[in-house]
């Protein structure tokens, strides 16, 4: 697939695509002997777990060190699984926060 379908398909903009490969977010994609991005349904997955991680808050800096551990193979399943724990642990901390924040408003709310 190219860069365009892709961008399309999960609703990132082409220039966020490269963004995300440059930085190491997304492992390097294949290209056509021209030069252009050919992406796999693997690379696909990629893209979508890093929107999914993303749009919920992880932090770019741990999802880059997962996917660099992740292409050193299977000795570092130790560590990405302390990567996933320690993101799950940010993330249940934010949706405490937000659900006190969710029912704050909810009561001012029925004040009025």
């Amino acid at each position: 697939m190219t860069i365009t379908e892709v961008s399309k398909m999960y609703n990132i903009s082409a220039d966020t695509l490269r963004y995300y490969e440059r930085i190491g977010l997304i492992p390097a994609v294949n290209r056509t002997p021209g030069g252009i991005r050919d992406f796999t349904e693997e690379d696909c997955k990629w893209v979508e777990y890093a929107k999914c991680m993303r749009n919920s808050g992880v932090q770019v800096e741990a999802l880059i060190e997962y996917v660099e551990l992740f292409q050193k193979g299977d000795s570092t399943t130790a560590a990405r699984k302390q990567i996933l724990i320690d993101q799950r642990d940010i993330l249940l901390e934010k949706t405490l926060e937000m659900q006190k924040t969710l029912e704050r408003l909810n009561s001012k709310i029925e004040r009025y």
